[in-house]
């Protein structure tokens, strides 16, 4: 089981670990607010590699608030296509540039509280933009996060945002910023929610595999 005894060799595997691999797409966009919050958006849903071509064809289009909110919905839905329910996510992208432009000056806000309060925009997309663009602590939880944190019996929780909270007051606040990262890589190409390889991973033997019925 992973507890706070182990968590930091935990941390440091995982860091050698990931390195052979490619980064998330949210994570190409770092230390630029609106690219990060636009491909996060995008990202909802959607696979890795589908966000990724999503979110360079429509960059290629617009990098800034003033330039998106330009665009037709139609074009935005084009370029975006077929990334997960890309007419809603063409509608909010074009509502989410607009409170940028009215409320906002056109930046995008640091703080978690201001964020969570632009339609659209939940917890994970809220955490993602703090701390990468902003390099503030935050804890987002994907997927990812959520499952293999339960896996490995650190904590015990139903849902991604208990998992966050969970976290909040348990993961030592030094690695609040890059234990997305770290699992989101981890767990798209190692740790599968389903038949995760455990023969290959390091991390096997302080795993508590909770609700692993199969693995190789």
């Amino acid at each position: 089981m992973v507890t706070n005894r182990n968590i930091a060799r935990v941390i440091r595997t995982l860091t050698r670990l990931v390195a052979q691999w490619q980064e998330p797409v949210v994570g190409r966009y770092r230390d630029d607010p609106f690219t990060t919050l636009i491909s996060c958006l995008l990202s909802l849903r959607t696979k890795d590699a589908t966000t990724r071509e999503a979110s360079r064809r429509l960059f290629r289009l617009a990098r800034t608030p003033q330039a998106m909110s330009r665009l037709p919905t139609r074009t935005i839905e084009r370029a975006i296509y077929p990334v997960g329910f890309y007419r809603t996510k063409a509608r909010c992208l074009k509502a989410v540039c607009r409170t940028l432009l009215e409320r906002y000056q056109g930046r995008v806000p640091e703080s978690l509280e201001e964020l969570l309060t632009i339609k659209g925009v939940g917890r994970k997309t809220a955490n993602l933009v703090v701390t990468l663009a902003f390099h503030q602590d935050g804890i987002c939880v994907d997927t990812h996060v959520h499952r293999i944190s339960n896996r490995w019996g650190y904590v015990t929780t139903r849902t991604p945002e208990r998992t966050e909270m969970a976290l909040r007051r348990r993961l030592p606040r030094r690695y609040w910023q890059i234990y997305n990262d770290l699992l989101v890589t981890f767990g798209q190409n190692l740790c599968h929610p389903t038949s995760p390889w455990c023969s290959r991973c390091p991390l096997t033997r302080v795993c508590a595999k909770v609700g692993v019925s199969h693995s190789r």
